[in-house]
């Protein structure tokens, strides 16, 4: 099998005090991109896969070059392009897209068909997924899960509360093109009647847990403009 790039020891960049290297293709990757055509810049061949379509572009001409490094790692048919940045212990795969200034860092993960771009950042624990598109200046993170068709646009859209006394984790409200403002909270992912509900129902005898979720969905209601 043929090794898929190389990292050009005679063309590197320093980001964060770290040296990165220019990759560039050694056979045909996908439909776009041929033998001989330079990527962007990674540390290692542990932040992109020799195998699948995955590849991490750049463009020498115009200094825009995505930049992956750290633990993280691009695989499946995930591109990374723009000036895009994947670091930490971040993950990218499936037919995930990650371009513009968007970062993608910490224990994050973008998967499926998910995109993040624009000013985008995603990073913590959280994770983009399905059809999703995380843009603009949005960030999602800590423990937040964005996934189906659901679209963040920006960081006013983007509510997260915590961490909750009863499992210490953080609630998550996001715009949601399909049911207007939906909840993550652990397992739970439904609108904001439906977490309230929720709610009442699973902490009915801790009135301490209660009156802190009951804050939360004020919260989110008045972030949101959420009437009922």
């Amino acid at each position: 099998m043929n090794k898929k790039y190389e990292l050009l020891a005679n063309d590197t960049k320093q980001s964060v005090g770290i040296t990165l290297y220019r990759i560039r293709a050694l056979v045909a990757i996908g439909s776009l991109v041929a033998a001989g055509d330079l990527g962007g810049y990674i540390k290692s061949e542990k932040n992109l896969s020799t195998s699948g379509d995955a590849w991490v572009y750049g463009n020498a001409r115009v200094s825009d070059d995505a930049q992956v490094y750290g633990n993280a790692r691009v695989s499946g048919d995930a591109w990374v392009y723009g000036n895009a940045r994947v670091y930490g212990n971040a993950r990218v795969y499936g037919n995930a897209r990650v371009y513009g200034d968007a970062q993608v860092y910490g224990n994050a993960q973008v998967y499926g068909n998910a995109w993040v771009s624009g000013n985008a950042q995603v990073y913590g624990n959280a994770q983009v997924y399905g059809d999703a598109r995380v843009s603009d200046d949005a960030q999602v993170y800590g423990n937040a899960r964005v996934y189906g068709d659901a679209r963040v646009l920006k960081s006013a859209d983007t509510l997260q509360i915590g961490p909750s006394k009863s499992s210490g984790l953080f609630t998550t409200a996001h715009i949601d093109k399909k049911i207007g403002v939906r909840v993550n909270c652990g397992c739970f992912s439904g609108t904001v009647k439906e977490f309230s509900d929720a709610i009442e129902e699973t902490h009915k005898n801790d009135q301490e847990y209660l009156e802190q979720y009951r804050l939360f969905c004020q919260l989110i209601a008045f972030n949101f403009g959420v009437t009922e």
